[in-house]
């Protein structure tokens, strides 16, 4: 009988010592994804991803491209939101800044890193990413790989047949107007973001999921905020390209835009990258977007991306897209490509993710300014203090305005 006992403990211990060996790399990963949106600090995880999540790698470009210095400036002590006045620091506090970058007219002007930023530290950029594979999309437009925005995206991504994208024109998915059945509610555990989200911790097929995603509404008639239509799109560069995003981009984007630092994009079990939120990378190269952005798609003479593209990724003129109380619209912010656009006159807009990151650009006044962040308290409160993206868009006004 003891021999028995001893026979089974020694299996037992055996068991658990390979389950383990095996679910060890994925312990960090389960534990940042349960406490995402609970309040639980994250800047540690933030710069850490590539040592927790498998990646891909985008290199540093063989000929990097250094922002010069300019004048150095000095932040404003307050600014003003909705009628009350607020402390600079405090809220580059509260909002749990890791960097702060001010470039006007090509030259950094500003720039500080706070908790575990750095010049030299990759920051998970969550929904920015969605940017930047907008401008993969504009690219791979403009190289003919994709003949037209009004195609149905199942023409390059037959995948999607019988889903929520089956026949629905690419520029719809886009404008994030795709008519899918979704919810984005980060407080919600089992929303359908955090279930998607939730692949990067226990595993899973990014494109399965997407694919099982049905429809709700007719396509080009509402402004829904989808992550999986970014994820949809991710999709298209790959079937249009013959490439994975990484691959795409480091050509495309990441070497010609003389990125100073190596990045890394998230991936799931397959290979397949987190088009919607996983792309890790500095501050200072995700500001060369911002500047590509400004300079209408031009990068010292060469134009990466066609100024027709820019032009139609940052403005919108439909109804459903425009910002302000709207709706035909679930967020006041208006919607370009992938773009979040400003009300006012200065044809401001904005790379915008989850825990308070921008990129922001305001053309009017030659400005680009990133800000990567950990706000601990995001989506704990349905509020403007659970967010504070109309309020971190004051803050970069303040300081556009003491230029």
């Amino acid at each position: 009988m003891k021999k028995v006992l001893l026979i089974t403990l020694s299996t037992l211990v055996a068991a658990i010592g390979v389950a383990y060996i095996v679910f060890k790399p994925n312990l960090g990963r389960l534990d940042m994804v349960a406490t995402l949106f609970t309040g639980v600090e994250q800047y540690e995880n933030f710069a850490s991803i590539k040592d927790m999540y498998p990646t891909t790698l985008l290199t540093a470009a063989s000929t990097p491209y250094d922002f010069p210095s300019g004048e150095p400036l000095g932040l404003p002590d307050r600014f003003n939101f909705e009628g009350s006045e607020y402390s600079v620091d405090d809220f580059l506090a509260l909002t749990d800044t890791s960097a702060l970058l001010v470039i006007q007219d090509g030259s950094v002007r500003f720039e500080e890193y706070f908790l575990t930023g750095g010049r030299d530290v990759n920051w998970l950029s969550m929904s920015v990413a969605k940017s930047f594979t907008s401008t993969l999309i504009g690219i791979a437009y403009d190289e003919g790989l994709i003949s037209s925005l009004d195609d149905p995206i199942t023409d390059y991504v037959p995948e999607l047949a019988g889903s929520a994208y089956d026949g629905v024109a690419i520029v719809d998915i886009l404008e994030m107007s795709s008519g899918a059945a979704w919810n984005e509610d980060y407080a919600d555990p089992d929303s359908d973001v955090m279930r998607m989200g939730k692949i990067m911790g226990i595993g899973g097929s990014l494109d399965t999921f997407t694919a099982s995603i049905k429809p709700q509404r007719a396509p080009g008639t509402y402004n829904k905020y989808n992550s999986a239509d970014t994820q949809a799109l991710g999709m298209l560069v790959s079937r249009a390209t013959g490439r994975s995003l990484t691959e795409y981009m480091q050509e495309k984007l990441w070497a010609p835009l003389g990125a100073e630092s190596d990045a890394y994009w998230m991936i799931d079990d397959f290979d397949v990258e987190m088009a919607f939120a996983g792309l890790n990378a500095t501050a200072r190269d995700y500001a060369k977007i911002g500047e590509l952005f400004r300079n209408k798609g031009s990068w010292f003479g060469k134009q990466i991306v066609s100024e027709d593209w820019v032009t139609n990724a940052t403005h919108s003129s439909k109804a459903h897209l425009l910002p302000g109380e709207n709706p035909a619209s679930d967020y006041p912010m208006g919607y370009g490509y992938q773009w979040w656009l400003m009300d006012g006159d200065e044809g401001e807009y904005s790379a915008i993710g989850v825990y308070n990151q921008f990129i922001y650009v305001n053309p009017t006044k030659d400005l680009v300014i990133v800000k990567l962040s950990a706000f601990s308290d995001y989506a704990t409160v349905e509020t403007e203090e659970g967010y504070r993206e109309f309020q971190t868009i004051e803050l970069f006004r303040a300081i556009g305005n003491g230029l």
